[in-house]
């Protein structure tokens, strides 16, 4: 690495180790043979969904049941269902209905929900011969289920998450055992605004965690297709902005807040280090020890803590972004997560970014 290379932190993380893949494996193979209570928060498995460039050939349309679902129906399962967080889903997440079949399976985006920085989509995975999918969570309530290669592309982030400041997460549920559909969301933010232009989300091969006759484990193949859907990015901004050039000190760096917007789904801090990252130089496609060490006084080490009206505090574990500018000797950074819970504004007191306090405007 150098210290004009934009270093995209969260990327890096999202790599698993082979202890962890073991590790995964195992929870899923145990998950095939007891079933676990679904918890209602449940921690944000996360995937990367970035994938080489490919040639897009893109398909619109409506549901397959030619309706199109309520979206508090829709992500209910994922952010809670209470009377308030209904409301806010239904003011500011908006149906969609683009769908594509391949070899008898129908993938729907049925709905988005967001702000400007950050998004979550989530689409129906249907068997088109009625029989259910038959797998059970494991003890985070995800399935042992991955697409070969899953990515979403926006076209107004200059080439989608495949090219800038992008992370996110992706994960399979079912919110309703024994029927013939699951639910696929993918949870996005970005360093450039997604709630204009279009999207298309493409998909290939359905595969599942499974054992191979010598026990050891591997990936079956579920379904071989290729599912594209294009659809807009066309949703409310729900966040509150707040910052104003506040500054605080840490790790023998200084911080600028330059922004922080705070919506009922999600965080998202930007801010200015008066110093560049100094990379190892490491050529093996591995973070090493030092760079994590390096990346963590940019990133992790700045602690930021949303605090609700009724006392709770929440750690906002964030991904994000560190990007260079070697000219000024800044660098410019981005620390963003989405909720495990919807939480509506008038619920949330304040945040704190590295002991910087800023009250939540909630009227």
């Amino acid at each position: 690495m150098s210290n004009l290379f934009d270093y995209k932190h969260e990327m890096s993380a999202l790599q698993f180790t082979p202890a962890q893949k073991a590790q995964l494996v195992r929870s899923t193979a145990a998950a095939a043979a007891q079933k676990h209570p679904r918890k209602h928060r449940r921690p944000i498995f996360r995937t990367a969904v970035i994938a080489a460039a490919m040639a897009v050939a893109l398909v619109a349309g409506s549901s397959a049941a030619g309706i199109l679902p309520a979206p508090a129906d829709v992500f209910a399962p994922l952010f809670g269902g209470t009377v308030a967080q209904t409301e806010v889903i239904d003011k500011i997440g908006h149906p969609i209905g683009a769908s594509a079949s391949s070899n008898g399976i129908t993938i729907t985006a049925d709905a988005i929900i967001g702000d400007r920085y950050n998004a979550c989509v989530v689409y129906t995975i249907t068997r088109e011969d009625g029989e259910p999918f038959e797998y059970e969570p494991n003890e985070w309530g995800y399935l042992g289920l991955v697409f070969e290669e899953g990515w979403i592309d926006i076209a107004n982030t200059h080439g989608g998450s495949r090219n800038i400041g992008y992370h996110g997460s992706s994960g399979f549920i079912d919110p309703t055992p024994g029927d013939n559909s699951i639910q696929y969301f993918q949870q996005i933010s970005s360093d450039t605004p997604l709630n204009t232009g279009n999207a298309t989300a493409d998909f290939k091969n359905l595969q599942a965690w499974g054992h191979s006759a010598e026990g050891e484990h591997n990936l079956l193949t579920l379904a071989d297709g290729r599912w594209k859907l294009r659809f807009a990015m066309d949703y409310e901004d729900s966040a509150v902005y707040l910052a104003n050039g506040e500054t605080f000190s840490q790790n023998g760096l200084n911080f600028t807040i330059d922004e922080i917007s705070v919506s009922p789904i999600a965080v998202r801090i930007a801010y200015t280090v008066d110093s560049t990252p100094v990379w190892s130089g490491s050529d093996s496609g591995q973070e090493s020890d030092e760079d994590a060490r390096e990346a963590a006084r940019f990133m992790e080490n700045v602690e930021v803590l949303l605090t609700k009206t009724d006392g709770t505090v929440l750690e906002i574990d964030s991904g994000g972004t560190v990007s260079p500018d070697a000219e000024n000797n800044v660098a410019h950074c981005t620390k963003s997560n989405i909720l495990n819970e919807i939480i509506p504004l008038e619920e949330l007191a304040s945040i704190s970014v590295g002991g910087v306090v800023y009250e939540i405007p909630n009227a």
